[in-house]
């Protein structure tokens, strides 16, 4: 009881006003950094179909779609994504000198785990949509996989 007023007033006076600015101010990297992560599936999904068109070859389609599933475990196409978030470093910097905000590594990092997981989510959910449409006509798969992708980005 004796602690409560006093951190009520200093939390109304000292940190909710700056609560928004702050929140936008951190929002930024963080966005980039999905929007990114967004742009990879993408463009990873389109390569697959452009290279699909090109050669008809459902055995090549396969390898592709297993290189598509290890997306999210591949740090060298992964690290643009988490470049993007990296930004929190400077940001954060300035909240840990105004606010004591410590470990500010481990709020980089677990924004780098929730792209991580979003792009595994992404390309599950992808393959899940796909995958009964793999013995369809080849035709077909073309088309199939950019319907599937537009679904998936929804």
């Amino acid at each position: 009881a004796t602690v409560s007023e006093p951190a009520q007033k200093c939390c109304t006076e000292n940190i909710q006003p700056f609560l928004t600015s702050i929140l936008e101010e951190l929002m930024g990297p963080v966005s980039s950094g999905f929007t990114e992560v967004r742009s990879l599936f993408d463009k990873e999904v389109n390569e697959i179909i452009q290279d699909f068109q090109k050669t008809n070859d459902m055995t090549k389609l396969k390898e592709n779609m297993d290189q598509l599933m290890n997306l999210p475990f591949n740090s060298v196409k992964m690290e643009p994504c988490y470049l993007k978030v990296n930004l929190l470093q400077e940001l954060l910097q300035d909240l840990k000198s105004r606010f004591k905000v410590y470990h500010i590594d481990f709020v980089i990092q677990r924004t780098q785990n929730f792209m991580q997981e979003l792009m595994e989510n992404a390309v599950y959910t992808f393959e899940q949509l796909f995958s009964p449409s793999r013995q369809a006509d080849p035709v077909k798969v073309a088309t199939t996989i950019e319907k599937v992708k537009l679904r998936v980005l929804k």
